[in-house]
Formats: C-alpha cells, structure tokens, sequence
C-alpha cells in the first residue's frame, strides 16, 4: 500500500483524497496550513496534518515515510513543495498550469532518485496525453490543436461562467505569455488572442489563446510539427469582456484587484460541463488525414459522492499517473511529461475510467 500526502484541502485536493482513499492501494493524508479546512475534512480513511507548504524543510519533514505526495496547493508553493518531496525521497505530482513552477520541478528532478511529474491535473495533463496520442498515429504533423474548457452547464450572468477551480490559476491563464509551435518553431503567444468558433453537440463556443494548457507538448514536437496550439474554450462574448477587464480597466496590472472581483461576484458551483476538443491534421501513408478526440464529461455522482465535472477530471487525470507508477508501468526516477503517458495506459487504471464516461469519441476523416 502506497502512502500519499496531498498538500492543499481544496475542493480538488479533497477530490483527489477521495478517490485514493476509495482504493485498497493507497493510505492518504491531507495536509494544509489552514487547521480549519482540515477539520472540514470528512472521510474516515484520510488522515489530516497542519503543515506550512512555504517551508522546504518544514515539507520534507512532515513527507518523511510517504512514498508520493501530490501537490494541489497555488502554484507559487510549488518550488518549495517539490524542494520538500526531493529531500524526503518522495515522489512529486502538481496540477500546477504555471510554466516558471514546472521549470523548476524540472531542475529539481534533475539527478532525483524519485519521479518530478508536474502538470498532471486536466490541461495540462490529460489534454497533453490525448494530444500526443493522436500525433502518434501521423507520420507527418501539419498541426496538432488541443481545446479545453470547463464550464457551468447552466450559465446565467454576462460572462457565462462560474468558478469551478483556482482563481489565481484561472488568472494566470487569461494574463501569461502562451506557448506554441508555429511554422516549426517554439513561440510566445499573447493571451485571449487567436478567436475561434466552433459547435458541438449544437452548442456554439469561443476559444481563444491561454497560458499553461499546453504543457511541454510543444516542445516534444518541435521538428515533427509544423503548428501546435492550445486555446480555452468557453461560451460565446466571455474573451471580449475579460479583454475589457484586463486591458481597457487596467486590471491586469492589479491581479489582487481581478480576484476579489471573480470572488466576489462569481458564485461556485458543481453543475459544470468540461468538453476536451482535440484535433490533428497530417500525412499518415503519403494520404492527409484528419483525426480528432473529443471527450465531454458533466458533473456526476463517484462512489455515491456528488463531483463537478472538473474536480472528477483533473483529480482522475493526476491519481491516473500515480497509479501507472506505482505500477511500474511509467519511468521511476527524474522528470516525466505527460506526453511520455499512453493513452490507452491511462484509461486502463482505476482513475482514468473515470474519463470514460464522458462521451470519449474518436472521430477520423481524410483532409
């Protein structure tokens, strides 16, 4: 039996605690600075400890015995979280969509005797794996396009959204240089640009360029793809007033400022939709091909426990890889990107399933 700490007593890190605690294979504490949240814990087979996650040494400490711990603190606890993991011989999972973070997980895992595996949540994370999933079958990349959004199903103010996650992540999406591959080559793109419309199921959606969703696909794919692009789906009119926000009122040099604003004026809620588009053009035996993957889950009942639809999909897109290595079936030691995870590998563990509910579809045409 594995034993996995959990940093952050969040709606996803208590999802995540959930569904491990659910398995024969996993022993699970949750840990967080806020005693508070902790005592809010209910779950007889998850344990609770108060830990300062700024504190490096103050982390490793409280690891030392746990075979794995999965970071679902914000992402600026992230170096020192992963500093704690390396010095405790632990291995290391975030959800973090923050690139400077999984910069430096990436130095930490350097020479590391244990597995550094940043961005495991949904995007990045489970999108990266589809996506190079789908690269895999073309022999010739012309473009590789990845859109996710997690949505409320029934939108009801002028934004058409809800709080569903991180609002500091939700933010640093819609303010940070965006990754991508252009003509070949690894670019910086700017956030909330690149407007797209597109339909499914008879719903129309807009999507537009952000930061952190793509992970380290793009640079896996250089020199074997000619465009790779991840763009934030969500309802029609949503990009142009976060553009007004950002750019017209100034906010996006007062981030403290956009919070409360979402806080305070964006109710949560469990009643969401995440829809995973992905989509590929390319050669495959000399002909052009066009293959796409899409998979739309709503929120729902796991294990007689009521989820939201992006709680049940980035908590079973990082407990996935966890079990695929604590089954010897990914590398055990230093840096893994989520592009170096099969598919088909990780809709077989125990976790992964729990995608395959959500409508996955493959769809294939020639271009």
């Amino acid at each position: 039996m594995w034993k996995v700490c959990i940093i952050g007593g969040g709606k996803i890190g208590q999802t995540i605690a959930a569904f491990l605690a659910e398995s024969p294979n996993y022993s699970v504490t949750v840990a967080d600075r806020d005693l508070e949240a902790l005592k809010a814990i209910d779950m007889p087979d998850v344990a609770i400890t108060q830990m300062d996650a700024g504190d490096a040494d103050a982390v490793a400490a409280a690891l030392d015995g746990f075979d794995a711990v999965i970071s679902a603190a914000p992402f600026f606890l992230t170096p020192t979280i992963a500093a704690g993991a390396k010095r405790a011989g632990a291995h290391y999972f975030d959800l973090t969509e923050d690139v400077a973070s999984t910069n430096a997980v990436r130095e930490l895992a350097e020479g590391a005797n244990t597995v550094f595996m940043p961005q495991c949540g949904l995007a990045p994370g489970f999108v990266g794996i589809a996506g190079a999933h789908l690269a895999a079958d073309f022999d010739e990349i012309d473009t590789l396009s990845l859109r996710v959004g997690a949505l409320p199903l029934y939108p009801t103010n002028a934004l058409k959204y809800n709080l569903t996650w991180s609002t500091d992540g939700l933010i640093n999406e819609y303010c940070n240089p965006c990754d991508a591959l252009v003509d070949g080559k690894l670019v910086k793109t700017a956030p909330l640009e690149d407007l797209e419309i597109l339909s499914v199921d008879g719903v129309d959606y807009e999507c537009f360029n952000t930061s952190g969703g793509l992970g380290t696909l793009a640079e896996k794919l250089q020199g074997k793809a000619r465009s790779v692009s991840y763009r934030t789906i969500r309802y029609p009119g949503h990009r142009d007033i976060i553009k007004l926000m950002l750019h017209d009122l100034g906010l996006i040099r007062k981030r403290d400022v956009m919070k409360d604003i979402f806080e305070s004026a964006l109710p949560r809620t469990d009643q969401d939709v995440v829809l995973v588009y992905c989509t590929a053009t390319g050669r495959i035996g000399g002909e052009l091909r066009e293959r796409s993957l899409i998979n739309k889950t709503v929120a729902r009942k796991v294990n007689g426990t009521h989820w939201g639809a992006i709680q049940i999909t980035t908590a079973a897109g990082v407990t996935g890889v966890v079990d695929m290595v604590r089954r010897g079936m990914l590398a055990q030691a230093g840096f893994i990107a989520q592009e170096e995870v099969r598919l088909p590998d990780f809709l077989s563990t125990e976790f992964g399933q729990l995608y395959t509910p959500g409508d996955m579809t493959a769809l294939e045409s020639a271009a």
